[in-house]
C-alpha cells in the first residue's frame, strides 16, 4: 500500500521547560506549519492518546507535539499511534509515523533523518519511544533530528543545564528559518524513499 498520511510528532518538555534546547522539535513542527498555512492549519487542542495535544491536522500531516515529560513520552505515543490507525483505518504500511527531536551533535538548526532503530545516543526521550514501539516489517517509521549544538563541557550537568536552557532570541531566529525548510525536505525525502520500497500491485 501507498503512504496515504503522515503522524509527525515531536519531542519536548511541557510548562517551564517548554522553551528549551531540549523542546525544539516542538518549534520546528511550528516553524513548518507557519511556513504552510494553507495545508497545515494552526495547531489547536486536541485529543490523542486520551490526552490533549496541540496539533495541527493538514490533509496529509498530522503534526502533534507530545504533551508528555520528555523522559516519558514512549508510552504515549504507542497509545497515540495505535488510535491514529484505528480512528482513521488506516494500516501500518499506510501510515509515516516521523519522530522529531533535538540533536546535540548537530550543529543549531541542522536538520537530519535518522533511522528509527539507531541509536539514542542518551536521549532520554528517544530511549522512551524506542522501549515503547516494536517496529513490524510493515511499519515505515523514522527520526528526524534537529541540532542544537552542544556546550565545550561534556558532563551530565553542564549537557543537562544546556538542554534545559531558555533558547535565546537569535537562536530561535536560525531554528525557525533552517528547521522549517530543512523538516519540509525530509518529510518529502522519506515519501520518496518508503515509495520506493513498497511492492507495485500487478
Amino acid at each position: 500500500m501507498s503512504i496515504r498520511r503522515f503522524l509527525v510528532v515531536s519531542l519536548g518538555n511541557p510548562g517551564e521547560y517548554r522553551d528549551t534546547f531540549h523542546s525544539v522539535g516542538h518549534l520546528a513542527l511550528e516553524s513548518l506549519q507557519r511556513k504552510f498555512p494553507n495545508e497545515q492549519p494552526t495547531f489547536a487542542s486536541e485529543r490523542h492518546g486520551k490526552k490533549a495535544v496541540l496539533t495541527s491536522s493538514g490533509s496529509k500531516y498530522t503534526l502533534l507535539q507530545s504533551p508528555t515529560l520528555m523522559n516519558v513520552s514512549g508510552p504515549w505515543l504507542a497509545k497515540a499511534y495505535k488510535e491514529y490507525l484505528a480512528d482513521n483505518g488506516l494500516t501500518a504500511d499506510e501510515v509515516g509515523l516521523v519522530l522529531v527531536h533535538d540533536d546535540l551533535e548537530e550543529e543549531l538548526g541542522v536538520v537530519k533523518i535518522r533511522q528509527w532503530d539507531r541509536s539514542h545516543r542518551g536521549h532520554n526521550g528517544v530511549k522512551s519511544v524506542l522501549a515503547s514501539l516494536r517496529k513490524d516489517p510493515q511499519s515505515k517509521w523514522a527520526r528526524v533530528s534537529v541540532g542544537i549544538g552542544r556546550p565545550t563541557e561534556r558532563d551530565r550537568s553542564t549537557v543537562s543545564d544546556f538542554v534545559l536552557a531558555k533558547i535565546p532570541r537569535h537562536a530561535k531566529g536560525i531554528i525557525d528559518e533552517k528547521a522549517s525548510r530543512g523538516l519540509y525536505d525530509a518529510l518529502a525525502d522519506l515519501e520518496k524513499k518508503w515509495e520506493s520500497e513498497t511492492p507495485k500491485e500487478a
